[in-house]
């Protein structure tokens, strides 16, 4: 069996980021919408199911919900749903269970309560809980205590008070109950108030329900508001009844002006204020009544959704004006965005990296904010729609930018590195050549007692001479260009070879070499300096060369541009010079010719 280890998920053997998610962006809606190829985290694995004795918290697989969330059970599927304000939590009411024997809520239960949503079975205030049991050692319950019933929803029996504290004017703690099931009942009452003098309104503002028993509300002499209430709409039985009786008369309550809120309607109300009414006469704004909604003033904005003030979506602009902020429930009905546009929708933020059918979503915002697509090959992103645009091949172009400069410096180096090469090249070839024309050249020995004879003269061999082309011709032979590479060398030094016509003997050959000798002992800047010999079957001068050219030839190539004054100046040199070579000649004995 072969495992692979993944780096975060195994999904079916394939290694993924993460899990198919259970919605997933649609780019035509502009909604995240049910993914059926979802799947679900469970520890490194992607699992169609989580196992039955696990719940389902977004995608993962949990083994208890959070404290902010509550399980519930959809499609048969055990899942955490967040709780819009408490999460619920059910607690044993008075002589139920952990309290089976207690009579009342005393300050040695009361702590129980705390965060209780539900209260499976009663909830009894006597007076040996509210001022204490001096009989089983019980102190006095802490008005300040009670307020831990204000998270309690539904009583499953009966609510049964009498005795409240003196300072306590109302029975406000109780504001979130909404249901009194009445499934155990006190004598047939499911709600019990009795002789409480302190009390002057009832303050049940969320009370929408009691199921079964009767309602008992005597001998309260500071009692109000209490025959405003429409009681038969709470019942849901046809013999419930109500029995009210001994408590402050309706007429001294009115001129008290101990009466509903003129925004409560006829069904009455639970006390004073718009938040105390059974129902609205114009408008409702979560359990308070108003006369208009928000919709072109104050500092939320609304719509109305018949009676009720809503409020408009955070991702709408409020309007500055006399016009509308939206016109319906969630950001697709906003008439102008705070943030962006995403199609009918105000987001935050454009999409970035949402989960699509097959791929991923990104988009960029225009100017006017809203949003875009990116190019399909961006995958981090973008910030227009081009290739170019994505953020990943922004961040290539430094990249870029270094490849260039270093490639770019590269090629200088390689440059300078061959012009060195070059130069050194030059430079070896330059020695050789003077090694060879100062230092290697045959000196002929002088017997006789006259000064010796410094020139120099090398014996070439025909293999180290190599004709290239002819320069020209005359009587006494032919001139080549050619090339001197000096045996044992590399270098090839350019030069004139001159191959006389005169055919040549041994004694020939010494009297030429008597001749070169001389040759070569003349140095003058006018003369051509002689290299060497090669006494080959005919015999070869070795000049240098000069690169030039010959100046007949040039004075041909460019008759039409030298004029009389430049002929007349190269005459005069070209005397003088003749001058000074018949002179040089004299001194050495020699006839030109």
């Amino acid at each position: 069996m072969h495992l692979q280890a993944c780096t975060n998920f195994n999904d079916s053997g394939a290694c993924v980021t993460q899990c198919p998610l259970p919605f997933v962006y649609n780019p035509t809606t502009f909604q995240l919408e049910y993914n059926p190829r979802a799947k679900y985290t469970y520890g490194a694995f992607c699992v169609k199911k989580c196992p039955h004795n696990f719940v389902v918290d977004h995608s993962s697989c949990v083994r208890a919900c959070p404290s902010n969330k509550m399980e519930v059970e959809e499609n048969r599927i055990k899942m955490c749903s967040s709780c819009t304000d408490i999460c619920p939590k059910a607690c044993d009411g008075i002589g139920t269970a952990s309290l089976q024997t207690a009579q009342t809520v005393d300050s040695s239960n009361i702590d129980q309560f705390v965060n209780c949503t539900k209260i499976n079975g009663n909830l009894v205030f006597l007076i040996t809980g509210i001022k204490g049991d001096v009989y089983h050692n019980i102190e006095a319950l802490d008005p300040e205590k009670l307020n831990v019933f204000r998270t309690v929803r539904e009583i499953t029996g009966y609510l049964n008070i009498q005795s409240w504290p003196d300072n306590m004017t109302d029975l406000s703690v109780f504001s979130n109950l909404a249901t009194i099931g009445g499934r155990s009942l006190y004598s047939g009452i499911s709600l019990l108030v009795l002789k409480q003098h302190g009390i002057t309104s009832l303050q049940l503002q969320s009370l929408r329900e009691i199921s079964a028993g009767n309602v008992h509300i005597a001998e309260n002499s500071q009692l109000c508001y209490y025959s405003t209430v429409n009681w038969t709409r709470l019942f849901r039985a046809e013999n419930q009844k109500v029995l009210i009786r001994n408590n402050q008369s309706p007429q001294k309550c009115s001129k008290d002006r101990m009466v509903c809120n003129p925004l409560c309607s006829d069904a009455g109300c639970w006390g004073p204020g718009p938040d105390q009414c059974l129902a609205c006469r114009f408008f409702s704004r979560g359990r308070t009544c108003v006369k208009n909604c928000n919709l072109y003033e104050g500092d939320i904005r609304e719509y109305a959704n018949g009676s009720v003030c809503v409020e408009c979506d955070a991702q709408c602009e409020q309007a500055d004006d006399d016009s509308l902020t939206c016109n319906g429930p969630g950001p697709e009905h906003c008439v102008k965005c705070i943030h962006f546009k995403d199609g009918p929708n105000c987001v935050e933020k454009c999409p970035d990296g949402l989960q699509g059918a097959n791929s991923f979503i990104f988009k960029y915002a225009e100017d006017n904010n809203e949003c875009h697509p990116c190019h399909s090959n961006c995958t981090q992103g973008c910030i227009g729609p081009r290739l170019q645009d994505c953020i990943g091949w922004m961040d290539r172009t430094p990249l870029i930018a270094a490849g260039v400069i270093g490639g770019l410096f590269l090629v200088v180096i390689m440059g300078l590195s061959v012009a060195v090469s070059v130069r050194r090249k030059n430079i070896k070839k330059k020695r050789a050549l003077r090694r060879f024309l100062e230092t290697e050249l045959v000196e002929p020995l002088t017997p006789s007692g006259t000064a010796p004879n410094q020139a120099q003269l090398r014996i070439l061999k025909e293999t180290e001479l190599k004709r290239v082309k002819i320069l020209g011709s005359g009587a006494f032979g032919t001139v080549y260009k050619g090339i001197w590479v000096p045996e044992g060398e590399t270098v090839k030094i350019p030069v004139a070879i001159k191959i006389l016509s005169e055919a040549t003997g041994p004694k020939a050959n010494v009297e030429f070499m008597d001749e070169a000798l001389i040759m070569a002992s003349m140095e003058h800047p006018h003369l051509v300096r002689l290299l060497g010999v090669c006494l080959s079957p005919t015999i070869q001068l070795v000049t240098q060369l000069m690169p030039h050219g010959c100046l007949l030839d040039y004075v041909h190539e460019h008759k039409d541009n030298i004029g009389s004054q430049l002929l007349l100046n190269w005459c005069v040199q070209i005397a003088k010079v003749r001058m000074e070579e018949v002179a040089f000649f004299q001194v050495f004995y020699l006839l030109y010719r």
